[in-house]
């Protein structure tokens, strides 16, 4: 292992390098603003999920040729960016994503993050081990493992700690953590929270994820007793509900009394709460999203939200026609996990309505090139404002029908009769 100075590390990085980096808040912020002055660089591919900052390297169409962006999940950025030549997106679940990579390209050069290592030796991965623990500990072909330290990051419990005799070349820096502002629930969506806390049960294991429907879900839970958490991402609303008590894991099947995820993103006091906790347990994504595994949890339910669904069930959870808009996460792994588990529940959730209540987001088709996240055969239930649909079982007649029913009031009938339209509801 070697320290070196970032000007370094750039001439050790092949001009036509395979990169991948750890991913949210664990991704190297400092190497992804500064790549693109690599001068020699020919055809470089970076690979990582949720790019939370505008990185020069693919935001600049200058820098087309030289560099691209290879994503497992859009952000605002790379959405922003995607239609220029310099941004393309890997279809993928991600349980499977480092594991795929790894067999089908495996990376010449892996950047992770980590504060300073401890007096043993081992760096901690900290707000991240999705994918990149097991590419370091996997890597091939002589690739480089290198760590961008910086002494803000936390020190956190679980798979997390990989020892420096894996590592290549480090470099310090202290930049600031990215943090992430919680958004607060729209009116529908303290609405869907309510429907939706009444679905979780006393003794749930609960996955949440991104957003102001998330959000309002889990401050409606206050008033439940012995949830567990197994999840992707740890937020604050599970710091919340584990300080008032509502969380405190006794009834998991698996990995009881802990918080089980893959990945932490939130604020400045989150980081504190989850540094050198054990009631955090960080595992990598092919454990923690296999649905075999989600599906041990005694009342496993998963909550998680789409863009639109169709009249048969199809969910669309990550673009809009073309437009990659996100990306699939976990979002498969977790809802047919959970309808694995004994008393366990998918639930998906939406607003009735978009672009200021002038779209139904219950569609009669999917829109031309939207992407479908969850097939209709997989869906278990669906919640907007006006109500529950559970679609598991259920005919393509009765799933008309009760879609229609949670649908705003002011599209129902524009449904109806474009469902008789295309011949799927003629009773």
């Amino acid at each position: 292992m070697k320290k070196v100075n970032f000007q370094e590390l750039l001439d050790y990085i092949p001009i036509e390098a395979s990169i991948v980096t750890g991913m949210v808040a664990g991704q190297p912020g400092y190497f992804l603003n500064n790549l693109h002055k690599k001068s020699d660089a020919r055809n470089i591919s970076v690979t990582l999920a949720l790019p939370l900052e505008p990185y020069e390297f693919f935001m600049n169409p200058e820098y087309r040729n030289k560099f691209i962006l290879e994503s497992w999940y859009h952000g605002p950025f790379a959405r922003r960016s995607q239609f220029q030549g310099t941004v393309t997106f890997i279809p993928n679940q991600l349980n499977r994503a480092g594991l795929d990579r790894q067999e089908i390209n495996p990376p010449d050069v892996i950047v992770l993050t980590s504060p300073p290592p401890d007096r043993n030796g081992f760096f901690n991965l900290s707000l991240s081990i999705t994918y990149e623990k097991f590419l370091a500990l996997n890597k091939k072909n002589g690739a480089l493992v290198v760590i961008e330290v910086n002494p803000k990051l936390p020190r956190v419990m679980g798979d997390t700690f990989l020892h420096q005799s894996y590592v290549d070349y480090y470099y310090e820096v202290d930049v600031p953590l990215f943090t992430l502002q919680e958004q607060k629930p729209q009116e529908e969506e303290q609405k869907i929270g309510e429907l939706i806390s009444k679905l979780v049960e006393n003794g749930s294991t609960i996955q949440l994820g991104i957003g102001g429907i998330p959000n309002a879900v889990a401050y409606l839970l206050e008033n439940k007793n012995d949830l567990g958490v197994h999840t992707e991402m740890i937020t604050e609303s599970m710091q919340y509900l584990y300080e008032k008590g509502v969380i405190n894991g006794k009834k998991k099947t698996l990995y009881p009394a802990t918080m089980v995820g893959t990945f932490i993103y939130g604020s400045e006091e989150l980081y504190s709460f989850v540094n050198e906790n054990p009631v955090i347990n960080l595992l990598p994504g092919h454990i923690t999203n296999d649905p075999h595994y989600i599906g041990q949890q005694y009342k496993m339910v998963s909550i998680n939200t789409a863009l639109m669904v169709d009249l048969t069930g199809q969910v669309c959870s990550e673009s809009l026609g073309v437009e990659q808009i996100s990306g699939t996460g976990g979002q498969g792994n977790f809802h047919t996990g959970a309808q694995q588990s004994k008393s366990g529940k998918g639930i998906l959730a939406l607003k009735s309505t978009a672009k200021g209540g002038s779209i139904s987001t219950i569609v009669p088709n999917l829109q031309q090139g939207s992407t479908v996240t969850l097939s209709r055969n997989d869906v278990d239930y669906i919640v907007t404002e006006f109500g529950v649909a559970r679609l598991k079982g259920k005919s393509i007649k009765d799933r008309v029908e009760i879609l229609i029913s949670v649908a705003h009031p002011k599209f129902k009938e524009y449904l109806r009769e474009e469902a008789k339209g295309i011949k799927i509801y003629n009773w």
